[in-house]
């Protein structure tokens, strides 16, 4: 393992170092003191591992196609844009637009995210994108969303505190939701409805949330006693009579 110091360093100077690490054949990095440097992971393809101790800025992960992800920290806004692979997990909280465009791989975030969280998400084939949350989701969430899965588990909230803000699922017209506890039906886009679970659903959550505990810790019977609601889009094609016939 290889360990690099990001404390009063450029951002560019340090995805310099840190592309330079994995070139040479080294399999993990650890950068230590990150503090708002954008762009790290950004298009890095392969299996290594990069841990960050801190906070980086925007923008992380942009691209990323493989790779392993550590956030030791909190995480700010526009992460994983457009990810088509590997996997971040985030011991802590991350800001508005996670997961914009994401096309494949995962992410587990510990607490919060921000707004509009899994806009435009896509899937094809056998390319599922997921993004599984541990606390609360801000408003707009899965805006336009077309494929993938989207999970707000709502742990450690307060009491009366909402899972998600309003205009939830705006637009949305491809991929799964999976909320646990209430969602008041006000916040939800017209373009989606509450289902019941089938046993593909349940699978798949326990999935997810094994995973979830296995980096956060946690009773993966304890978040199940508390029931999931799924949404889904009615219409495939929301806005198709907006557009003209030729």
């Amino acid at each position: 393992m290889s360990v690099l110091e990001a404390k009063g360093v450029y951002y560019k100077a340090l995805n310099e170092q840190i592309r330079a690490q994995f070139a040479s054949g080294i399999s993990e990095v650890r950068v230590k003191h990150v503090n708002g440097q954008r762009y790290v992971g950004d298009g890095i393809r392969g299996r290594q591992r990069l841990i960050l101790e801190g906070t980086p800025g925007n923008d992380m992960a942009a691209y990323m196609d493989g790779l392993e992800l550590i956030v030791e920290g909190n995480a700010q806004d526009a992460m994983a844009n457009t990810m088509n692979d590997g996997k971040i997990v985030v011991y802590g909280h991350a800001g508005d637009t996670v997961g914009y465009a994401m096309r494949g791989g995962e992410i587990y975030i510990r607490d919060h995210v921000g707004y509009r969280v899994g806009i435009h998400m896509k899937e094809y084939m056998d390319k599922i994108p997921a993004i599984i949350i541990g606390g609360r989701g801000g408003e707009f969430f899965g805006e336009y969303m077309a494929g993938g899965v989207l999970m707000l588990l709502g742990l450690g909230l307060e009491e009366g505190e909402p899972i998600v803000g309003s205009y939830c699922g705006t637009g949305m017209h491809g991929g799964v939701m999976y909320i646990r506890g209430e969602v008041e039906e006000y916040k939800l886009g017209k373009e989606v409805k509450i289902v019941e679970l089938t046993p593909e659903d349940e699978e798949k959550i326990r999935y997810y949330v094994s995973e979830y505990v296995r980096y956060f810790g946690g009773d993966v019977n304890e978040i199940f006693a508390k029931p999931f609601n799924k949404l889904i889009p009615y219409n495939k094609r929301p806005y198709g009579n907006l557009y003209c016939h030729w």
